[in-house]
């Protein structure tokens, strides 16, 4: 089943076609990519299979750059793409999102967003990293929302932080794991869906809290006067 999904992805989002593609340029590439889809309002991009593939082609060698600085240089381009789109919110606002048929910019996303933020709070620019298309957006109703801009620049950097390092980190340590290798475009398709997993327990947990907190508003009835075992 993840093969046929992997078949079925167009080229620019296999992040190993891309790698290859981009040869020598692989890290640069990848920089950009990391910035457009944190930042410039375009969610179609591999970002969490792209950071996973880096640091599992760094551990092959076939980039040839240091561990330490690609998790730099990753995490400088998502938390400053991050940066880019808290200001285009705050300048546009959510102007841009208004044609309901729109191939990227389209309402639903930024009110999905909306909910987002408004069950999470600030930890939300943290959990967004690894949800796609939230991960674009929530930087945009951040800026619009004007999110005092320390506060954001603090969530948005431990984000960054955790997510490129996280996950290029993660793909150096499988690097020269056989079967890892050889199933590749299946394991990017996986991490997906992984990193997904966060969110789904944390979704669960909220309606557990939800539930708790009705069943604590329940009005409370006065006890009977001869309770079941009283002897009366």
């Amino acid at each position: 089943m993840l093969a046929l999904v992997a078949m079925l992805m167009p080229n620019w989002m296999d992040p190993e076609y891309l790698l290859h593609w981009l040869g020598d340029w692989a890290l640069w590439g990848t920089l950009l990519v990391v910035f457009i889809e944190c930042g410039l309002l375009f969610p179609i991009l591999p970002g969490d299979s792209l950071l996973f593939a880096v640091g599992l082609f760094i551990a092959q060698g076939s980039i040839d750059v240091p561990l330490w600085l690609a998790c730099v240089l990753l995490t400088v381009a998502a938390f400053l793409g991050n940066v880019s789109g808290y200001y285009i919110g705050r300048v546009l606002g959510t102007s841009l999102f208004r044609n309901p048929n729109a191939r990227f910019l389209k309402p639903k996303y930024i009110e999905q967003t909306h909910e987002f933020f408004a069950r999470y709070g600030p930890r939300a620019l943290v959990m967004a990293r690894f949800v796609p298309i939230v991960r674009t957006f929530i930087t945009v109703v951040a800026g619009a929302g004007r999110m005092d801009a320390k506060k954001f620049f603090l969530w948005t950097g431990i984000g960054a932080v955790i997510w490129a390092c996280g996950i290029t980190l993660l793909g150096h340590a499988l690097g020269n794991v056989k079967f890892i290798h050889d199933h590749l475009e299946s394991a990017l398709i996986l991490l997906v869906l992984v990193s997904l997993v966060p969110m789904v327990v944390e979704y669960f947990l909220a309606r557990r809290r939800n539930r708790n907190g009705r069943a604590g508003d329940a009005p409370k009835h006065a006890a009977p006067k001869h309770p079941i075992g009283n002897g009366q």
